[in-house]
């Protein structure tokens, strides 16, 4: 799909000759905010070369009328261009304008010229192509990104980074840079699955109401001050905005706009249904470097944590005991998804997506009346969607998008936003530690970030390095779930701002 604030047209006229070439012109003045097409994609007669939608919604589709490879595109993001600049080239293939009369017979292509056939659609041509015409993100950086869509099933099978998504994700990267495949083009299933799943928001949504079935409210109902937590977590993600600005007037060859620089930030709430929502909103471009940013975090939530953690508090504070939290009635955890979403209504409406089938999975979970709705909300349906998900966010590992200095930004600000919002909620922490009457330990703050259950079970594990006897699960829960409700709500923020 093409993002522009202006239409592009392709004038070409009837052409059956090998070898020849038609442009692509632009009829207007505009500005190019994004395209996804590149040299070495190839257009069939009467198929559509790619699809527009201009800043008002407006689908436009464009059609070749003849069949062949785009061989050049001669402009770059927010590049402006004037009407009749010419902004590509497609060389065309021979296409057999008419069918022979009844009877009639045509000379069969002679076997050199089959062999020469058959190997223009191995995907050894593919790439040796790509690099003869010195266009490597389609020759040798395809080959790359299948190395890295291995290395990312590595991960889930081997080290168990974050499995259930890094494998479809990197198994979506592999279709994805098949050569002439197609498979993430327009007309490829891959395309479909992000075009209905993500670019919608349908995925993610469903996914966040999965995560709702799982949650259980009850140690944040029962410490109220662990939804201050959750808040001071998210300082990582508005932080980390203003990086991304300051890091794209610094350095050439990086140009975040500020919805580019929100999706970023956004990894910081280590939340990857909410980064791949607001990113799909905001700025689909970098969907497929945040998405592998922010689940890569996740993952590695048990190596990056800790040293922040006890850097920033001491032994005493790390043995600190918490009193033991009240019992929360079932009465109780049925009306707070109703109260979270009514105040969500009233106060942010952006964030009514997230929230609202946030909310919707854990109201099924708690009233207890719909556990069949439950239980297919937390298994079958979630994880199905994991699956068209993670092969929807692959389809966006194309090497002229992830193989850039973009990617190494996303990737060293997603871990300052990681680390910023682990360290507020530690800080936070131990203020609340001085000013309240009974003890808070300040490890807890850590578990503000949405990993849930992974940040809470790492501050336990640290808790318990200090004190065998110090059991810090439970609370920690509190900040955890308070977090993914934090996290949610930054998103509708940058919504509504942006």
């Amino acid at each position: 799909m093409l993002f522009l604030l202006g239409l592009f047209t392709v004038n070409i006229s009837a052409v059956y000759a090998e070898e020849a070439t038609v442009q692509i012109v632009s009829p207007a003045d505009a500005k190019i905010i994004r395209i996804d097409v590149h040299p070495g994609s190839f257009i069939f007669s009467g198929d559509k070369i790619a699809t527009l939608k201009t800043d008002d919604g407006t689908i436009i589709v464009l059609k070749a009328g003849s069949a062949g490879k785009i061989t050049g595109l001669d402009f770059k993001a927010y590049q402006k261009v004037h009407k009749n600049d010419v902004i590509g080239a497609i060389e065309t293939s021979a296409v057999i304008a008419d069918m022979p009369a009844s009877g009639e017979s045509k000379e069969l292509p002679s076997l050199a010229q089959l062999g020469k056939n058959l190997y223009k659609t191995t995907g050894l041509y593919g790439v040796i192509d790509g690099q003869m015409n010195k266009d490597w993100t389609v020759g040798i950086g395809r080959v790359l990104m299948i190395l890295v869509g291995l290395t990312l099933i590595y991960l889930g099978i081997f080290k168990k980074f974050e499995p259930l998504l890094l494998i479809p994700i990197g198994y979506g990267a592999i279709l994805a840079n098949i050569p002439m495949a197609g498979i993430a083009e327009p007309g490829g299933i891959l395309y479909y699955i992000y075009e209905v799943g993500i670019m919608t928001g349908i995925f993610p949504l469903i996914i966040f109401m999965g995560v709702g079935a799982l949650t259980d409210f009850g140690p944040m109902i029962a410490n109220p001050k662990t939804i201050l937590l959750g808040g001071a977590a998210q300082f990582g993600i508005f932080t980390t905005l203003l990086g991304a600005l300051f890091l794209s007037d610094m350095i050439p060859g990086i140009n975040f706009s500020i919805r580019d620089a929100a999706s970023i930030g956004i990894i910081g709430g280590a939340d990857g249904p909410t980064a791949i929502f607001l990113s799909s909103q905001l700025s689909p471009r970098l969907l497929g470097s945040i998405a592998i940013a922010a689940y890569s975090y996740m993952a590695l939530v048990p190596l990056i944590q800790p040293p922040i953690m006890k850097w920033l508090t001491t032994k005493e504070e790390r043995n600190i005991k918490m009193v033991q939290l009240r019992h929360v009635s079932k009465l109780e955890k049925i009306l707070l998804p109703l109260l979270v979403l009514g105040l969500c209504i009233v106060l942010l409406p952006s964030a009514s997506p997230l929230i609202g089938m946030f909310m919707l999975g854990n109201l099924a979970k708690e009233c207890g009346v719909v556990d069949k709705l439950s239980d297919t909300i937390k298994t079958p349906l979630m994880y199905t969607v994991t699956i068209f998900l993670g092969l929807g966010v692959g389809s966006k590992l194309s090497a002229d998008k992830f193989l850039n200095l973009e990617t190494l930004g996303i990737l060293a600000l997603g871990m300052v936003a990681f680390c910023i919002g682990t360290a507020t909620g530690v800080l936070l922490a131990k203020l609340m530690n001085k000013m309240s009457k009974t003890p808070i330990n300040p490890l807890i703050g850590a578990a503000g970030v949405s990993a849930v259950p992974m940040a809470a079970r790492v501050v336990n594990k640290v808790g318990l390095e200090a004190n065998p006897q110090n059991h810090l699960i439970m609370h920690a829960m509190g900040a955890n779930v308070a977090g993914v409700i934090g996290s949610a709500v930054a998103a509708g923020v940058l919504l509504a701002l942006l």
